[in-house]
């Protein structure tokens, strides 16, 4: 099955990626002409077997997000730009990560890769997760598909990690356990379904 995965991700991220080659020309000078800084943002994640790799999505905040707040984007939160706001509720921000999957650091479906500050919340259990190829949608991130909604206030980050961060891993591992190939044609269907239905 991993031989024609690969295979798969290869020949449709590219794919994608020729035919969303105009789109992504559109975005980039939407957020060039929406706010200062780059059109990409390139942040540390955790790859198959704990390998740090970095991400690329579409710029959504300012161009000094990092240094205003938060890793994790909270409801409300303030730092994200117009263009970023439609970005974001589209899940168009995602599309750089094909050039992950072509790459071999990201699948097309896989669990989400994680903010390195957050490992070390994982139980021994839970790292079992990182055994797979991080991918662009997932069961949990369909279901979480409006995390940033849930971490509002003072305690965003205690509701994270007591949370979000176990239940998101419970989906990801029970789903781990009886994948096929199939199955994941069926959480990119429904991901096409939760983006444009």
């Amino acid at each position: 099955m991993l031989l024609s995965k690969r295979l798969f991700d290869v020949l449709i991220a590219a794919f994608a990626l020729f035919i969303c080659a105009p789109l992504f020309l559109a975005l980039a000078i939407l957020i060039k002409l929406d706010s200062r800084g780059p059109v990409f943002f390139r942040g540390t994640r955790v790859g198959k077997d704990g390998v740090l790799f970095s991400i690329y999505k579409f710029r959504t905040m300012v161009s000094d997000a990092a240094q205003r707040g938060a890793g994790i984007t909270t409801r409300n939160d303030p730092r994200i730009t117009r263009v970023g706001k439609f970005l974001r509720r589209s899940k168009l921000d995602e599309l750089p990560q094909l050039w992950n999957v072509l790459r071999g650091e990201m699948s097309l479906v896989g669990p989400r890769p994680e903010d390195p500050r957050y490992l070390r919340y994982y139980s021994p259990a839970q790292r079992a997760v990182l055994r797979a190829t991080p991918g662009i949608t997932s069961v949990a991130s369909l279901a979480f598909r409006h995390e940033e909604q849930m971490l509002e206030g003072a305690a965003w980050e205690e509701t994270y990690i007591q949370r979000v961060l176990p239940a998101k891993l419970d989906l990801e591992l029970a789903y781990l356990q009886r994948r096929t190939f199939w199955s994941d044609l069926a959480v990119l269907g429904r991901t096409g379904l939760a983006l444009f239905g």
